[in-house]
């Protein structure tokens, strides 16, 4: 016990080689001693326990060493080299900022710089937690900084960068430590154990380095506590039961309880980790770190960020091919916006068991997603078959029979697609109505009308001609087309005629937006097609509800039953005309298509 020596002391660092994860660091300090271009205040800054000290004392050493070796090394045993491994140097003075941080320390230390060194080439001057000084003492260290006399060089340390007045930054060359990498510090806790003649197992070590997050004298106090734990044989099990830490075990369990969607596993297992001590903070903050060790792992080049042993990262692997990449964006999400509520809730349980429940349905919720797209792939598949099939030329189906026909029902491919019924012609009130007969087609033509995914990705009805007459039990599903034989020719003045007694009528009825639509842009005729142009979303929904009625008036008047409307998409005029909730909404809807997805499936309205 006497000679018993902590190993953060025992294997400190004597030579720039032995530093552990800041080549960066010593490589530039070994080239500033070989070319001679020493500065005279040095700034080592950066986290606990990573070298800043360490590399401060040997930058000491090696400068005033007199025989360096070709690595730009300390010899270890010169006379400068000996006593300054004795704590006899002379020209060597450490101060410690946190106790001596007043204005009459700095002075005391500034008339200890007016003497020349003795012995040796420079005198050093290491100041450790330098942030800790007052403003008083930063000020009088200034202008000692700033022109030190030519044998002095200053060595700053400090863990908070930011709390050091700029004047003192300006001054120095600054060097940014950074934290050791977690296989740098495994690594060296492996070569400690071999020379102690200590048992140790690779996954604890690995544990024991993502404890000490970045720091290597943490992880060195953790070792020699481990090792006093399991009396020098240090094993996976004997560290996380030592150190508190939750076994990588009961995650893996977890996550195969929330990918199956069992949700009583998964809570029973929550409550056995909360029986073993551990804090639900913890855990989900744990549970997150394992989805995103399963996020990097899906991508061969993001695997070498997983920061854990072999055995441990081939579980990780396993489990993330095996894994949906939306399941673990997902859950990752929820686990962070859990950790976000947690601080803040009353019942802290209830929180983390709402974020596990709401975990294991998420694949449920992707299998309905997978299937309602495959389901609209499917329709949309239906519908342009049919498309095709109803634009073969109908000379055959037309009939000149005066009697009322309607079309035989087609077979249903699904239970959500109506069968398809032509609606009755007009007729007079002194006309005899006789039996119905069965008959082909009718002549105008009848399609089905679908949920089709426009450019933007969102559902949207397609703008083609549909029917929404009776069904199979004859319950009224809306207005209907009206059917008919004539085709007479008609001019463009006719046509606009007609076209204006449309608007006007919209206008009459208090239909703005179909007002909008109509007396926007001047429709042009192709043949038997009227090419109407509109601009976003809503103009075509209210064409949409509207067309039916719309194309009955025109065809009656124009006696011409062959005429269509067709839509074309124009890139929107500016102006200053205000925009209804349902432009608003379809504007949102194009920006993310899942919008509409959530208002169905809600049963949502809009307002008016």
């Amino acid at each position: 016990m006497e000679n018993f020596i902590v190993s953060a002391r025992k294997y400190r660092p004597v030579t720039f080689e032995t530093v552990v994860g800041q080549q960066h660091i010593t490589g530039t300090l070994k080239n500033a001693i070989k070319n001679n271009q020493l500065a005279q205040a040095f700034l080592f800054c950066g986290p606990r326990g990573v070298g800043k000290t360490t590399c401060a004392r040997i930058l000491a050493k090696t400068i005033n060493c007199t025989s360096l070796t070709p690595e730009q090394e300390a010899c270890g045993t010169c006379e400068s080299c000996q006593s300054f491994q004795s704590g006899h140097s002379f020209n060597f003075h450490e101060l410690d900022a946190a106790s001596n941080n007043s204005v009459d320390d700095i002075r005391s230390l500034i008339e200890q710089v007016r003497i020349p060194p003795q012995a040796g080439k420079y005198k050093i001057y290491i100041i450790d937690e330098v942030h800790m000084l007052s403003t008083s003492a930063f000020n009088a260290f200034l202008k000692t900084l700033e022109e030190p006399p030519s044998y002095a060089i200053f060595i700053l340390a400090t863990t908070e960068k930011h709390k050091i007045l700029p004047t003192i930054l300006s001054r120095c060359q600054i060097f940014d430590f950074n934290r050791i990498q977690v296989d740098d510090i495994a690594s060296h806790l492996a070569k400690i154990a071999e020379r102690e003649s200590i048992s140790t197992d690779n996954d604890g070590l690995h544990i024991i380095a993502q404890k000490a997050d970045g720091g290597l004298r943490d992880a060195l106090s953790m070792f020699d506590q481990i090792v006093s734990y399991t009396n020098r044989n240090v094993t996976y099990k004997a560290v996380i039961a030592n150190l508190n830490i939750l076994d990588y075990d009961y995650y893996f369990k977890l996550t195969d309880f929330l990918t199956s969607g069992d949700v009583s596993n998964t809570l029973l297992l929550f409550n056995e980790i909360l029986n073993n001590g551990f804090d639900g903070n913890n855990f989900i903050n744990g549970l997150a770190g394992h989805f995103r060790n399963l996020l990097v792992g899906k991508d061969n080049q993001t695997i070498q960020l997983l920061e854990v042993s072999e055995n441990i990262k081939q579980k990780y692997l396993a489990q993330s091919n095996g894994a949906n990449l939306g399941f673990i964006l997902t859950a990752l999400n929820l686990a962070n916006q859990c950790d976000l509520n947690y601080k803040n809730s009353k019942n802290q349980r209830l929180q983390v068991e709402l974020a596990l429940i709401k975990m294991c349905h998420i694949p449920s919720v992707i299998q309905l997603a997978t299937a309602t797209d495959q389901d609209q792939d499917k329709k949309k598949t239906l519908v342009s078959s049919g498309q095709a099939q109803i634009a073969k030329p109908k000379e055959q189906s037309e009939t000149k029979s005066e009697s009322p026909v309607v079309a035989a029902p087609a077979p249903m491919a699904k239970k959500e697609e109506p069968a398809v019924v032509a609606a009755k012609p007009m007729q007079a009130p002194s006309q005899k109505v006789e039996a119905p007969k069965v008959s082909a087609p009718p002549t105008s033509p009848i399609k089905i009308q679908p949920l089709a995914k426009n450019s933007g990705g969102s559902l949207i009805p397609s703008l083609t001609d549909f029917t929404s007459g009776n069904n199979l039990d004859g319950e009224d599903k809306g207005p209907q087309y009206v059917s008919g034989s004539d085709k007479q020719a008609f001019t463009q003045d006719q046509f606009m005629a007609v076209w204006q007694q449309c608007i006007q009528k919209a206008n009459s009825e208090d239909k703005i937006h179909l007002f909008t639509l109509l007396s926007s842009n001047q429709p042009v005729i192709d043949g038997h097609n009227i090419i109407v142009s509109i601009e976003n979303i809503a103009l075509e929904s209210t064409l949409q509800d509207e067309k039916i009625e719309l194309l009955n008036f025109i065809r009656s008047q124009l006696k011409n039953f062959d005429i269509q409307i067709v839509t074309k998409r124009i890139e929107p005029k500016q102006s200053n005309r205000i925009y209804s909730n349902k432009d608003k909404y379809a504007y949102l809807v194009e920006k993310n298509p899942q919008l509409e997805e959530l208002r169905k499936r809600f049963n949502l309205d809009l307002l008016p």
